[in-house]
Protein backbone atom coordinates (compact mmCIF):
# COMPACT_ATOMS: atom_id res chain seq x y z
CA UNK A 1 0.00 0.00 0.00
CA UNK A 2 1.89 2.80 -1.25
CA UNK A 3 5.42 1.91 0.16
CA UNK A 4 3.83 1.66 3.84
CA UNK A 5 4.55 -1.49 6.04
CA UNK A 6 1.87 -3.47 8.06
CA UNK A 7 3.29 -2.02 11.12
CA UNK A 8 3.95 1.98 10.17
CA UNK A 9 0.18 0.97 9.36
CA UNK A 10 -0.86 -0.54 12.46
CA UNK A 11 1.45 2.30 14.69
CA UNK A 12 -0.50 5.41 12.58
CA UNK A 13 -3.84 3.75 13.42
CA UNK A 14 -3.05 3.64 17.04
CA UNK A 15 -1.88 6.34 17.27
CA UNK A 16 -4.37 8.34 15.48
CA UNK A 17 -7.23 5.96 16.31
CA UNK A 18 -6.64 5.88 20.15
CA UNK A 19 -6.36 10.20 19.72
CA UNK A 20 -9.86 10.40 18.70
CA UNK A 21 -11.57 8.08 20.59
CA UNK A 22 -9.82 9.95 23.46
CA UNK A 23 -11.67 13.08 21.77
CA UNK A 24 -14.55 11.45 21.74
CA UNK A 25 -14.79 10.28 25.12
CA UNK A 26 -14.19 14.00 26.61
CA UNK A 27 -16.69 14.90 24.10
CA UNK A 28 -18.97 12.14 25.87
CA UNK A 29 -17.97 13.32 29.57
CA UNK A 30 -18.86 17.18 28.79
CA UNK A 31 -22.07 15.91 27.08
CA UNK A 32 -22.60 14.21 30.65
CA UNK A 33 -21.83 16.97 32.70
CA UNK A 34 -24.25 19.30 30.85
CA UNK A 35 -27.11 17.02 30.74
CA UNK A 36 -26.90 16.26 34.29
CA UNK A 37 -26.38 20.04 34.99
CA UNK A 38 -23.37 19.23 37.35
CA UNK A 39 -22.35 23.00 37.54
CA UNK A 40 -18.41 23.41 37.69
CA UNK A 41 -16.89 21.61 40.56
CA UNK A 42 -19.60 18.31 39.16
CA UNK A 43 -17.84 18.81 35.62
CA UNK A 44 -14.74 18.72 37.25
CA UNK A 45 -15.00 15.71 39.50
CA UNK A 46 -16.56 14.39 36.36
CA UNK A 47 -13.60 15.08 34.06
CA UNK A 48 -10.92 14.10 36.72
CA UNK A 49 -12.58 10.25 37.50
CA UNK A 50 -13.56 9.29 34.33
CA UNK A 51 -10.83 11.40 32.41
CA UNK A 52 -8.23 9.96 34.99
CA UNK A 53 -7.59 6.44 33.21
CA UNK A 54 -7.42 8.41 29.61
CA UNK A 55 -4.19 10.28 31.11
CA UNK A 56 -2.49 6.81 32.56
CA UNK A 57 -2.99 5.86 29.00
CA UNK A 58 -1.34 9.39 27.43
CA UNK A 59 1.38 9.11 30.09
CA UNK A 60 2.39 5.72 29.29
CA UNK A 61 2.85 6.82 25.55
CA UNK A 62 5.04 9.62 26.70
CA UNK A 63 7.35 7.59 28.81
CA UNK A 64 7.84 4.60 26.16
CA UNK A 65 8.17 7.40 24.39
CA UNK A 66 11.19 9.30 26.02
CA UNK A 67 12.95 6.12 26.56
CA UNK A 68 12.58 4.45 23.06
CA UNK A 69 11.06 1.26 24.02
Amino acid sequence: MDGFTEEQIAQWGLTFGVGGFILYMVFIIFQLARESKAGKFGTFVLFLVLGFGMLGYVAKQIIAWVLNI
